[in-house]
C-alpha cells in the first residue's frame, strides 16, 4: 500500500497558491486512482483507491503547511505503511515554474512542510517529488510569495505541471522510482 500526499494549507484563503501545488496535483491524481479526496481523518482529507493495482491512500493535511508530519505520520502508523511507500508532492522555489525534479531521499532544502514530516517519520528517506514554483523576487517576503497566486500567463504551464506531477507519482509505483526519475527529472533538462 502506498500513501501519496500533497502539501498545502486548509481553507479557501489558499486554494491555488503556491504553496498548494501539492493540493492540486493529488486532485488530478484522485481521478486516476477512481477516488475522491473528500472524507475527514487523520488529520486530513483523504480517500482510497488504485494506481497499477496498487491500494493507494491520496491526502491532503489539514494542519497546515508546517505540521504536515502530524497527519502524515497518523495515516502512515494506521495503515503501516513504511517512509520508501510514502510519496510527497510540494512546491519548490528553487525549480522553475513547473519543473518537475524526483528524489527518493534527502533534507527538507528548507521546506517547512518537509521538515516537519522528516521530524515525525524519524526519516528523511521517503520519495517526493517537488513541483517548482518559481523564485521568489529580490526584496519578497517568502511567505507573501509562496501564499501568493500564480499569474494568468503562468497558469497553463502549472495546471501541466500538476498533470506531470500525478503522472510522475503513478510511474513511481507501476515502473519504479528510478523509471519516474529518469523520465522526469530528464525532461527538464531537455526543457531548460
Amino acid at each position: 500500500m502506498y500513501l501519496i500526499a500533497g502539501l498545502g494549507n486548509p481553507t479557501r484563503e489558499y486554494e491555488k497558491t503556491r504553496h498548494n501545488v501539492g493540493f492540486e496535483a493529488i486532485d488530478i491524481l484522485a481521478d486516476k486512482a477512481g477516488t475522491t479526496v473528500t472524507e475527514k481523518k487523520h488529520k486530513a482529507l483523504y480517500g482510497k483507491g488504485y494506481i497499477g493495482g496498487q491500494k493507494v491512500i491520496l491526502a491532503k493535511p489539514q494542519t497546515y503547511m508546517n505540521l504536515s508530519g502530524e497527519s502524515i505520520r497518523e495515516i502512515a502508523d494506521f495503515y503501516k505503511i513504511e517512509p520508501e511507500n510514502i510519496i510527497i508532492l510540494c512546491d519548490d522555489i528553487n525549480l522553475s515554474e513547473g519543473q518537475l525534479r524526483i528524489r527518493l531521499k534527502g533534507s527538507a532544502g528548507g521546506h517547512n512542510g518537509l521538515k516537519n514530516i522528516i521530524s515525525h517519520l524519524g526519516t528523511q528517506e521517503f520519495p517526493r517529488i517537488r513541483i517548482g514554483v518559481g523564485e521568489k523576487p529580490r526584496g519578497m517576503d517568502l511567505a507573501d510569495y509562496v501564499l501568493g497566486r500564480f499569474p494568468k500567463e503562468q497558469q497553463a504551464v502549472m495546471e501541466e505541471a500538476y498533470r506531470d506531477a500525478a503522472e510522475a507519482a503513478c510511474m513511481m509505483i507501476e515502473d519504479g522510482a528510478d523509471a519516474a526519475m529518469n523520465h522526469y527529472n530528464r525532461k527538464n533538462k531537455e526543457n531548460a
